[in-house]
């Protein structure tokens, strides 16, 4: 323990750790009033003091449109912080349960209280929403919070930086900038809960760091989220809402739609409609559009360009798109067929504006090939027959569904968020990321003499006989 202590002694975080601990001994109890009023500054600096500075941001770094950057990052901050504003007296609130017979004499109910000091290692993709998200959570829950954003998006985090920094001490909220240097040594102090969103493989790192200290987690990762699409589908309907989740944000989305896979009777109707829907979202040359996004850095514009030299080279098809510009890292909207199993494209997670087409002869070939992936984030189905739709929830696992939609499920805060397995660990939004953020203490009180003093020792053969009775009857 002693050297685990001198260990933790040089890491240049630890004087803010200890901070926030000794002081999460007090906030871990301050009432509902004061939680209201930290959510209340979040709202303010997100809806209207940073507001426009955010949206300046969101474009410096992405080249997000304003339209997206209003919806998919403040909207959803906002909207958040009602949620919890709404509910948080009731959350806060010793829940009672019953108490069996053999407990009589007794009552019983659990509370929600603080893990206590927690990170929150926020990604690149919608840096705001992804970062102050869970932030919300966390301070309804009643905890400390150390924010750790991504690199990958330096005018972004540098303003939430100033945000944290003018309406939180830092006892209570602290954010650290940094690279990957920066995360290790966060990830080596003994945290009460880490949230992590960002890629399978860097969740396996957290979870490995977390495991240290008996952390517990929550890990939002990815994945490849498939798409079905049956013969008796609204054709027109399922491309339009596929082409606009797809390629919002540049296709940068945990939750967007990674491949298709369609019954073979359709395709050719499908991708016209999605050519349609292309050109109307983005006009015939995307990149000029004031609609369309850019690729976050020069490493994933070559990530992504190495995906389409590997289905070039394997004599793929690409149908619309494939264009590049190193310079700006544009990548078109980019529709492929006739991809070999062995491309890139069907082995690891998109995350770009590139949609794989693969088709299928039997909705059983098709619940196969998902079920012979990851679990992914996210399944989606069109479809108008309710028992291809039944069968396909049943026979396959995913984090989420949307049925004849796509993506707009992370939108509703009544729902669970996150995933399973490969693509996360624990879930998050209204009440489940509350949840997360808190330990769910158990407490029984003994107002009378307790039935179960009649079994004390020392042990007679009434008691034995009372004891047989006891797991007989009660």
């Amino acid at each position: 323990m002693s050297s685990n202590l001198t260990d933790l002694s040089k890491n240049p975080y630890y004087p803010l750790f200890l901070k926030q601990q000794t002081y999460q001994l007090n906030m871990g109890y301050t009432p509902f009033e004061q939680r209201i009023k930290h959510l209340n500054n979040l709202k303010k600096a997100v809806e209207v003091t940073y507001r426009e500075k955010i949206i300046d941001a969101l474009y410096k770094d992405l080249n997000k449109p304003k339209v997206e950057s209003e919806l998919t990052e403040i909207y959803q901050i906002i909207s958040e912080i009602k949620y919890a504003k709404s509910n948080l007296r009731q959350w806060m609130r010793r829940q009672k349960v019953d108490t069996p017979l053999s407990m009589f004499g007794s009552s019983s109910y659990y509370i929600y209280e603080p893990k206590g000091v927690c990170l929150i290692v926020s990604p690149w993709n919608f840096p705001f929403n992804l970062t102050f998200g869970p932030l919300v959570s966390a301070l309804a829950a009643g905890n400390s919070v150390m924010i750790k954003p991504s690199e990958m998006t330096p005018n972004s985090s540098a303003l939430m930086a100033e945000i944290v920094k003018a309406i939180f001490t830092e006892d209570v909220v602290a954010l650290i900038e940094g690279e990957v240097e920066t995360s290790t040594q966060l990830l080596q102090l003994p945290f009460h809960h880490i949230f992590f969103t960002g890629s399978p493989n860097i969740g396996k790192i957290v979870m490995s760091a977390a495991a240290k200290h008996l952390a517990s987690v929550t890990l939002e990762l990815g994945g490849k989220s498939p798409t079905v699409i049956d013969q008796t589908a609204n054709i027109d309907k399922a491309a339009k809402r596929i082409v606009w989740g797809k390629f919002m944000n540049a296709g940068q989305i945990c939750v967007s739609p990674d491949y298709i896979l369609i019954d073979e009777s359709v395709k050719d109707k499908f991708v016209e409609a999605c050519l349609k829907w292309i050109d109307h979202y983005y006009s015939e040359e995307p990149q000029m559009s004031e609609s369309y996004a850019r690729i976050v850095t020069q490493k994933h514009f070559q990530r992504l360009k190495s995906h389409l030299d590997n289905a070039k080279s394997l004599d793929a098809k690409i149908i619309v798109g494939g264009d590049v510009e190193a310079e700006t890292k544009y990548i078109a909207p980019t529709l492929v067929t006739e991809l070999k199993e062995g491309a890139t494209l069907l082995k690891e997670e998109i995350f770009g504006p590139i949609l794989p087409i693969v088709t299928y002869k039997s909705l059983e070939e098709a619940i196969n090939y998902i079920n012979n992936k990851e679990r992914p984030l996210a399944l989606y189905i069109y479809s108008k027959s309710k028992r291809n739709t039944k069968q396909i929830i049943k026979n396959t696992r995913a984090g989420g569904t949307c049925i004849n939609s796509n993506v707009i499920h992370y939108a509703n805060h009544n729902l669970p968020f996150g995933g399973v397995n490969n693509s996360g660990i624990g879930k998050s939004h209204g009440f489940y990321g509350f949840k997360a953020f808190s330990n769910q203490r158990a407490v029984v009180k003994q107002h009378t003499f307790g039935i179960n003093e009649l079994l004390f020792p020392p042990y007679t053969n009434f008691k034995e006989k009372l004891a047989r009775l006891t797991i007989k009857w009660f």
